[in-house]
C-alpha cells in the first residue's frame, strides 16, 4: 500500500507546530485538511419550537466553543440581552477564555474544569445549587449530562442550539478526489462520505478512524478499516498515523 496523499477530515491546524506537519515532512506525504462535516446554528424560529426562554436561567454550561458561538449568536438573533450577573460553567479553561469573544471576561462569573468532562465541573456546580442551569447542545447528543445534573439535584434544562451537517463537496472536488488515505473523527464524517460519494469504492484507499463510534460507523458502511485509534500505545491520531506510515515503509 503506497500512501502519498492523505485527506484529514478536520480543519487545518492553526499552529505551524502541529505534529501533522512533522509527519508530512518525515514521510514525504501530502496532507489535505478538508472537513466532511460542519456545524451550523439553529434559526430563532427553529429554537422557539423548544419553548426555552434563555432569561429563565441564571447559569449557562458550555461544553465547546461551538456552544458559545451559537448561544451568543442565537441570543442576538432573538434580541435577548444577557444579564451582567449570568454565570458560565465551562468544561475547560480554554473554552472559558473563548467567552471573551462575546463579553468582557472580568465582568462575568466564570468557572471551569480541567479534564474537559462535565463530571469534573459537577463539584463546582453543586456549590451553586440555587442556580438554574441551561445547557446548549448539538442535535447529536445523549442524556448523560442531564442524568448527572439530575443526580446532583441541580435545576437544569438541555436545549439544541446547533447541529452537525454534511460539508458537501463541489463537483470539482468530486472529480479530483484522488487520495490514498482518508482519516475520520466522527460517525457524521462517515455519513458525509457516503452522501457525497454514493458509489464510493475503497479499493486500495486506506481508511483511518478515531474513536470506537467512528470505527463502528465505518464498518456499518462496509468500509475496510486499516487504522484505528486511539490505542493504549498510540492515544493520538498523529501517533497512530506515524506508526502506520512507518510500517508501510518497511
Amino acid at each position: 500500500m503506497t500512501i502519498k496523499k492523505i485527506l484529514v477530515s478536520q480543519p487545518k491546524p492553526s499552529s505551524d507546530k502541529s505534529p501533522y506537519y512533522d509527519i508530512a515532512e518525515k514521510f514525504e506525504v501530502e496532507l489535505v485538511f478538508r472537513p466532511f462535516i460542519k456545524v451550523e446554528g439553529l434559526t430563532a424560529k427553529e429554537f422557539r419550537t423548544q419553548k426555552v426562554n434563555i432569561l429563565d436561567y441564571t447559569a449557562i454550561v458550555f461544553t465547546s466553543r461551538h456552544a458559545i458561538d451559537h448561544f451568543f449568536n442565537l441570543a442576538k438573533e432573538l434580541r435577548v440581552a444577557i444579564p451582567e450577573d449570568m454565570k458560565y460553567f465551562c468544561v475547560t479553561e480554554t473554552i472559558s477564555l473563548y467567552i471573551q469573544k462575546y463579553v468582557q471576561y472580568r465582568k462575568r462569573k466564570v468557572f471551569f474544569g480541567t479534564t474537559g468532562k462535565i463530571d469534573d465541573l459537577l463539584p463546582t456546580m453543586a456549590k451553586h445549587k440555587t442556580e438554574k442551569y441551561l445547557v446548549p447542545m448539538s442535535d447529536v447528543h445523549n442524556d448523560s449530562i442531564a442524568q448527572m445534573l439530575t443526580a446532583k439535584k441541580l435545576q437544569h434544562k438541555e436545549c439544541v442550539m446547533y447541529r452537525t451537517v454534511s460539508n458537501d463537496f463541489s463537483p470539482e472536488e468530486v472529480k479530483t478526489f484522488d487520495y490514498d488515505m482518508l482519516i475520520f473523527f466522527s460517525p457524521s464524517g462517515i455519513e458525509a462520505l457516503t452522501k457525497n460519494f454514493p458509489n464510493f469504492k475503497q479499493d486500495n484507499i486506506a481508511i483511518a478512524t478515531f474513536g470506537p463510534a467512528t470505527a463502528q460507523a465505518a464498518r456499518d458502511a462496509g468500509l475496510r478499516l486499516d487504522l484505528e485509534a486511539p490505542t493504549e500505545k498510540y492515544p493520538s491520531m498523529t501517533g497512530a498515523l506515524q506508526h502506520f506510515l512507518l510500517l508501510q515503509d518497511d
